[in-house]
Order: C-alpha cells, then structure tokens, then sequence
C-alpha cells in the first residue's frame, strides 16, 4: 500500500483487519476521552521555527539503557500483535532491528520470546505484568533473559484491565458461542487477513502465557484468564521481588504522577515511561505529554524518562523530546502499519518517522536531539495555551 502518515496506515488496517482486531487496536477505555486527547494535546504544542542555521547534518541518534539507537524510539509493547499479521511479533522485531531501534514484547503476545529473540542480533527489550503465580513470573523473567532481552518494562497501571466498550461490541472479550460465531463472520468478510494469518499463520495462541491456557482457548477465554490472574494486590514492595531475579535494566510503565515518579527514582527504577496505557486504562486522566514536564523536570537526572501515547509523528516525537523525554514509545503507529501492510508497514512507518524528525530538527534549527529543549518551543513555559 501507499502511505504518506500513520493515519494512512490506520486507514488500511481497518479494511484489512476483522472488526474485533482493528477495534482492540484503535478502541480505549470508556467514552475514549483520554485517547483522543493524547494526539489531541501534542497539536497544541507549538514548535518554534528558526532559520539561517547550518543544518546541512542531522543526527538523530541516541543510546538507552547501554544500546545505541538510530532514533530515540522504540516500538512499545502491544498484546495480540501476532494476531495483526503472519507472526506478527517477529516481523515488527525484524523491521525495528533494519530501523535500528529497540522492540518491546508483550507478555500477552501472540509469538514467544523464544521465536522473536531467535536470530535476532540487536538487542530486544520485554514487558512484564503483575501475575498472582510468583514462580510463573519468575520463569518468565529467566526466559526473557535467556533470549537475549536487555530491559524490562514491568508495567504498573493494569492492576485490573479497563473497561473498554468496543471491545464488549465487537466481540473480543465474549466466551460463549455466540461470540465466537460472531467473531468467525467478522474473519470470513476479511479473505485476505484469514488467509495470511488465519490459515498461514498457525500455530495461534499466546505463546508467553501459552502453558496457563487450555490448548483451545480462545481470546474471549484469554481475557477470561486476565481477569482471574493479574495481580491487583502489587505494590512498590514487589519491585525488590523483581529485582531478585532480574538484573538489567528495570523500566517502570504507566506513570503518570509526580509523586509516582518520585518513588520510582527513590526505590531504584533505571527508568519511567510516562503513560496512560494510550488511555486505555483509566479515562479522564491527563494526556501523557501534558503530564511529562513537571515528572521530567523533577526526576529527569535520576533515572531515564520515556513517554508513550499519542504520538502520531516525527513532529510529536520532536515534541516530546523538547519537553523532557530522553526517548518515546510508539504502540498504535506500528499496529496499525503491521495490520495493514506486515512488516513492511512497519519498516515503512518507521521510515516516515525519520524523515518527519529530520524535517523538524532543519526547521527548528537543530543539528541533533541533545540540543531539543523547552527553547524549541514557541510557549516552553506554557506549551499547552
């Protein structure tokens, strides 16, 4: 396909993927509030345009967490994503090691660790939720090491998942048979998406938590299982209990508070990710970018601070960069690019992107993201009006 934006790629994969996919991609929680104000609030940052520089060279490189990196984005972990294309999972790792940017997997997806670290040189990076089975965590945790991942991100604001009502429309969380039948007209009026994932990209299943599953279990059976099995008893104590199995970097996901940050710069957290869950989670919270200053500011210098949701573009990732992040996460720009076009899609978002940044570096008169600041704004007191 043809694409000039990621909206040309969410485009495409609303008319290949089945309703229930697309809807879990594109869909958040309640009445969608916190979502849409995620992009919507990154437009109301205005960049501030300088000219006569010498900007013949741009370099957007960077390094976290000990691994350079071409551009200061990685690809966020995103439950299913196998389920987007033919293994999923191991053609956006592929297209993020060409790009030379770290992929995160998702506990919840749809390939192992084990069959997206292998052959896979660069390094790769893992996302942890809180389970009630200790010993299941740790096997886990052992595995993820074991396949080369050099950071976790254990994610922290899903205690219990949100109530996300395009989810209950489409049929995505239903158990019974009518849900299935449901779910089985929405695949048959896609042909191209049931041959390349439904027939060719066997086996299915959830290849982390495969071994907690019945060997026929379906998805609405799997967010049965979520339900049951995600610990909402976590507290700031069980990061000692990850840290007694694991011993690279440890990156906090889904802070959105100041005190939170603080406490996670306080007990040791290498990083933070400043996020709503893509406001998937709890709507009516802040935006992710409106709540990155005042975190940045304040606990910047004691550990690495990343952001997610919203970003749309180059420009946002500029954006985000001049508020205070040292990087981003992408999560909806490269689900949507892998369920319309496959991995291709996602290398060629992930090219969009460079070149988007490039742009706005020129324009904004900066040779390199380390230069990015507050002044690379038109109101660096008041970004948001």
């Amino acid at each position: 396909m043809i694409a000039a934006n990621v909206d040309d790629y969410r485009d495409g994969a609303r008319r290949r993927l089945p309703r229930f996919l697309f809807d879990y991609i594109d869909g958040a929680s309640y009445t969608e509030h916190t979502a849409r104000n995620n992009v919507r609030d990154f437009e109301k940052v205005a960049l501030r345009q300088r000219v006569l520089r010498d900007v013949s060279e741009i370099d957007l490189s960077t390094a976290l967490f000990g691994a350079k990196m071409a551009m200061p984005l990685a690809l966020a972990p995103v439950g299913l994503a196998g389920m987007f294309a033919r293994r999923g999972e191991v053609q956006a790792s592929r297209a993020a090691r060409a790009a030379g940017v770290p992929f995160c997997l998702s506990t919840v997806s749809g390939c192992s660790l084990e069959e997206v670290g292998r052959g896979l040189e660069s390094p790769f990076w893992f996302q942890l939720y809180m389970m009630k089975d200790r010993g299941f965590m740790r096997e886990l945790l052992v595995r993820a090491s074991e396949a080369g991942c050099t950071a976790l991100l254990f994610t922290v604001d899903l205690p219990v998942p949100g109530a996300r009502y395009r989810d209950v429309r489409s049929r995505l969380t239903g158990a019974g048979m009518a849900a299935r039948l449901q779910r089985g007209q929405q695949i048959l009026s896609h042909p191209s998406w049931a041959w390349d994932v439904g027939v060719r990209g066997r086996p299915h299943g959830l290849g982390n938590v495969a071994a907690k599953l019945e060997p026929r279990s379906t998805i609405g059976d799997f967010w049965q299982w979520v339900g049951a099995n995600f610990d909402a008893s976590v507290t700031w104590k069980d990061l000692d209990w990850i840290r007694q199995t694991w011993h690279r970097p440890l990156v906090i996901k889904g802070i959105l508070d100041l005190e939170d940050a603080q406490a996670a710069a306080r007990l040791g957290a290498d990083g933070i990710v400043v996020s709503n869950h893509g406001g998937r989670q709890l709507d009516g919270v802040p935006s992710a970018i409106r709540a990155l200053p005042p975190i940045a500011d304040a606990v910047g210098d004691a550990l690495t601070v990343l952001m997610d949701g919203g970003i749309r573009s180059g420009l946002d990732i500029v954006r985000a960069l001049a508020l205070g992040a040292r990087g981003v996460l992408i999560g909806r720009a490269w689900a949507y690019a892998l369920g319309a076009a496959g991995g291709r899609g996602v290398a060629g978002m992930l090219e969009i992107l460079r070149q988007e940044m490039q742009v706005a570096m020129a324009l904004t008169g900066h040779r390199h993201i380390s230069e990015l600041s507050p002044a690379a704004l038109v109101h660096p007191a008041a970004p948001f009006g």
